[in-house]
């Protein structure tokens, strides 16, 4: 039994068109949906949605507000996903699927090389870079990114604490074109079947996997952030590059 929030956003529409059949899914929504079990409650009201939470086993939180609009983030992304978080240990859940973002990263992108991949300049860069690993240092530009910092380490302190599961998953820009459309994209994009790809991978992966973050695009000719730590512990394999879309 699935729980998943912010269902109606473009991953979680993606997420449950693809897993409806393989699990019971339930969503946590602000909007109503008519197609699928849907409790209806802001995030950032604890007693709401608690009712959502009875018999599942595994959330997948994908809400999130992402506008640098201070009061916004603090309600949806620090006070929402503390709710989740707080629910699903009362509720002893078994697992929780956090939507991180690569921006947890964004920093980088004012030194080379990343720098120049990012602006598409291919022919300044070196034969090879050093590539971002889950080690990295973090550099967050702007509230969202630093959300999605702070939601990263409450899951390890949520685990530390408890029996809980605590997955990050760091997503690359997934966009309703599903693919490419800016220069930066050629690095970072992230097909919206990868990115389900990654959240069923991690529903499935092995329970003593207590907590970790990872990094989730395609499979980029230009891409600087490592794969090989999801694809060793979650089986993830993308299917999409970028360079399909030339």
């Amino acid at each position: 039994n699935i729980l998943i929030t912010g269902a109606t956003g473009l991953i979680g529409t993606a997420t449950i068109t693809h897993l409806r059949n393989h699990y019971t899914l339930r969503a946590l929504n602000r909007r109503p949906l008519t197609d699928l079990d849907c409790h209806q409650a802001d995030i950032a009201d604890y007693d709401a949605i608690l009712p959502a939470f009875e018999n599942i086993d595994t959330v997948v939180h994908l809400a999130a507000h992402i506008a640098n609009d201070r009061q916004a983030i603090q309600r949806a992304n620090l006070q929402g996903t503390t709710n989740i978080f707080e629910a699903s240990l009362q509720a002893n859940v078994r697992r929780i699927i956090f939507a991180s973002s690569g921006s947890v990263v964004g920093g980088y992108a004012q030194i080379s090389p990343y720098k120049e991949l990012l602006a598409g300049l291919y022919d300044a860069l070196p034969a090879t870079w050093p590539m971002l690993t889950h080690e990295s240092p973090l550099r967050p530009i702007g509230l969202y990114a630093a959300s999605k910092v702070w939601g990263e380490e409450l899951g390890r302190a949520f685990v530390a604490a408890d029996h809980l599961s605590v997955l990050c998953l760091r997503f690359g820009r997934v966009n309703p074109e599903n693919r490419p459309t800016q220069s930066r994209e050629w690095c970072v994009w992230c097909s919206q079947r990868d990115a389900v790809q990654a959240i069923e991978k991690s529903i499935a992966a092995p329970p003593d996997l207590r907590f970790d973050t990872f990094f989730i695009t395609s499979e980029n000719k230009y891409g600087y952030r490592d794969l090989k730590h999801a694809r060793q512990l979650i089986g993830f394999a993308p299917e999409d590059r970028a360079e399909d879309h030339r």
